[in-house]
């Protein structure tokens, strides 16, 4: 794994924070309408949390419109910093272990085709929550039979064994995004390592072929191009069926600023080569976010799915 040199570790009060202009490419809709409504009401009142919400993801409203959410478990108080996410961090409480019971009716009540639970970090937890993934999986697949699953969780500081509680349960998509490149961990994620993405990635397709693996990446970030290729033939190399890849926007004046805006033909070239290099599945434009045409995925590539409730149909 490349060492961070002391100038990729500069501090962040340091670097000029202020929020560049966005190019003509990057336009993100204002959430509105009776779905976001309606959806909205229905977290609040079974006290859940989206992703959706808790890291400002400019995908809201389209997401929410089309009735489709990604559930935040394990709280909303994450036990990491990075540099990039704006979801609270500190000292998180008691896990809720009623909460997959809540995530599970809630997706029941918006009958999706395809549901997408995510978490903070629990690092004050040797089992990193692995366990309340697995009881939302069976749960969802008891009151929403046909409902695909994908699961992005943190790396469990690289547990085999956390990971394989997850794994046991099956979801059709297991994603873990590494998010930037090696050069830049100590930067964007400081409490965070290559090697523990890596192993669970890695261990992830070992313990079940079957099961999809994903992963995805911000750009803009100070990266450059070649170690972007170089980190997706990581990726590929660790059995990455998916990835997506989508531009870094600054949450807030406190978080890492934007170093530059990659361009629509940018991100073509970048699915171009992931294709290229064996991945299955890429989404590469300006706005992706890991759960974008989630369940299009699932649909084309889940054997997992396939065997559960019938033939998957269609391709990227």
């Amino acid at each position: 794994m490349p060492v961070t040199s002391t100038r990729d570790r500069v501090k962040l009060e340091e670097t000029d924070t202020t929020p560049r202009r966005r190019p003509p490419w990057i336009r993100v809709r204002a959430p509105s309408g009776k779905m976001v409504r309606e959806v909205g009401q229905l977290m609040r009142a079974k006290a859940l949390h989206t992703v959706c919400e808790e890291a400002m993801c400019p995908n809201l409203g389209e997401c929410w419109g089309a009735g489709t959410a990604t559930f935040l478990m394990l709280g909303d108080v994450c036990t990491r910093a990075c540099g990039f996410c704006d979801v609270r961090h500190g000292k998180p409480s008691f896990l809720d272990w009623d909460e997959p019971e809540r995530v599970a009716q809630a997706v029941a009540d918006m009958k999706l085709k395809h549901a997408v639970i995510t978490s903070v970090n629990r690092d004050d937890r040797r089992d990193g929550g692995a366990p309340i993934f697995a009881m939302v999986i069976r749960r969802i697949r008891q009151l929403l039979p046909g409902c695909s699953i994908e699961v992005l969780i943190p790396d469990f500081k690289g547990s085999l064994e956390a990971l394989r509680i997850v794994m046991e349960a099956r979801p059709e998509i297991l994603n873990h995004n590494v998010e930037t490149t090696p050069r830049l961990f100590g930067v964007v994620q400081p409490q965070d390592h290559y090697a523990w993405a890596e192993a669970t990635l890695r261990h992830a397709k070992q313990l079940d072929p079957e099961v999809l693996t994903k992963s995805g990446l911000m750009v803009g970030l100070g990266e450059t191009l070649d170690e972007v290729k170089a980190t997706m033939r990581d990726l590929r190399a660790w059995g990455v069926d998916i990835l997506t890849i989508g531009q870094y926007l600054q949450p807030s004046r406190r978080h890492l600023p934007i170093e530059r805006y990659y361009t629509p033909e940018e991100f073509a070239e970048l699915k171009e080569f992931g294709l290229g290099v064996g991945f299955r599945w890429v989404e590469s434009a300006p706005l992706v976010r890991s759960s974008y045409r989630a369940v299009e995925q699932v649909r084309a590539l889940s054997v997992v799915h396939r065997k559960l409730y019938g033939e998957c149909i269609g391709g990227n």
